[in-house]
């Protein structure tokens, strides 16, 4: 569970990160780099992808502001792949991923933290 996210900075399971997060079952990776910092990828999910069959959902987090883009396509391609997509600033991505665990569902977090 996300504890607390505020810019830059967010907490999980009691742990402090400042760097870019993904959030796996059962394992969150610090310091997720993206090939273009405010314009998301394919390719920048990989890992994410990995987790397809343990995963229904993936919560993206767009910045504090809500800065970074993320194509349409990116999209489409996670929803071909049976993945249930949420976009949002990070602020309610973080909430929105508290709710979908206390629902129970299968889901994964990718969060940029700052801008």
């Amino acid at each position: 569970m996300i504890d607390s996210y505020s810019f830059g900075v967010i907490v999980i399971d009691g742990k402090r990160y400042t760097a870019d997060v993904i959030i796996l079952p059962n394992k969150v990776r610090e310091g997720w780099w993206r090939k273009e910092g405010g314009r998301l990828h394919l390719e920048d999910l990989q890992e994410v992808l990995g987790f397809k069959d343990s995963i229904d959902s993936l919560v993206i987090g767009t910045g504090h502001s809500g800065i970074m883009q993320v194509p349409n396509e990116v999209a489409r391609e996670l929803t071909a792949r049976n993945i249930e997509v949420t976009v949002e600033p990070t602020k309610q991505a973080c909430k929105t991923f508290n709710e979908l665990v206390k629902s129970g569902r299968r889901v994964a977090a990718a969060l940029h933290l700052t801008c």
